[in-house]
Order: structure tokens, then C-alpha cells, then sequence
């Protein structure tokens, strides 16, 4: 990945955490999940670090990878949601988990992408 790539990435990944936190921690007394919320907010950042590496995706297999690190997830975010009926501490429980998660995630698709895109150059 190089340096503008990399800027990219970041600058889609932490805005996609922080919009996580603000889902997870807005959410945390609410009696369903946040999963609901944070997959299309996922989606979004599975294409948008697509277009960084020229990786053309469907909304439909960037929801199935947002989809899947949810159900990967689940244990924890099980855990969160009754931790996140507890005030204010439920709240922030809620922020940071899925602000990690968003993080992680988004991190981990970015290298996947570029290293796929490194090795298509080095077919051609």
C-alpha cells in the first residue's frame, strides 16, 4: 500500500469508527441491536476502500463482507448489547467495541485489497 492509498484508508477507516462509536454509544439503551445500523454504515466503508485500490465491488458482496465480520463478531456484540443497558458506562461500552470493530475491520480489508492489487500488477 503505498503513502496515498494509505492516507486514504485511513482517513475512510477512522471515519467509519467514529461514526461507529456514535452509532454504538447512541444506541446502547435501545432494545434491538446496533448490528442493524452499523452494516450499511460498514458497506459504505468496504466500497469506499475498494475505489482506493480499484477494486470493483457490488453493493451486494461489500454487504456480504460487512454481514460476515458481524457474524464473526457476534459473541462480543452479544455481550455489548447488555453491557449497553447500563448508563452512561453501557454507552461508552457501546462506543468503543464498535468504534474497535469498524476499526479492525476496516484495516484488515485494506490490506486484503492492496495486497490482491499488488498481485494483479504482477501478473500484467
Amino acid at each position: 500500500m503505498n503513502k496515498k492509498q494509505r492516507k486514504k484508508a485511513h482517513l475512510i477507516i477512522h471515519g467509519a469508527s467514529s461514526a461507529a462509536a456514535a452509532i454504538g454509544g447512541g444506541m446502547a439503551q435501545l432494545p434491538v441491536s446496533d448490528s442493524t445500523a452499523l452494516i450499511p454504515l460498514q458497506t459504505a466503508m468496504i466500497i469506499a476502500l475498494g475505489k482506493v485500490f480499484d477494486k470493483k465491488l457490488t453493493e451486494g458482496a461489500a454487504k456480504s463482507l460487512a454481514t460476515q465480520v458481524v457474524a464473526q463478531q457476534a459473541g462480543k456484540m452479544t455481550a455489548r448489547f447488555f453491557a449497553g443497558k447500563i448508563p452512561v458506562a453501557g454507552n461508552i461500552i457501546n462506543a468503543t467495541t464498535a468504534a474497535a470493530i469498524t476499526e479492525s475491520y476496516g484495516w484488515m480489508i485494506a490490506r486484503e485489497f492492496s495486497e490482491e492489487a499488488e498481485q494483479a500488477l504482477k501478473k500484467h
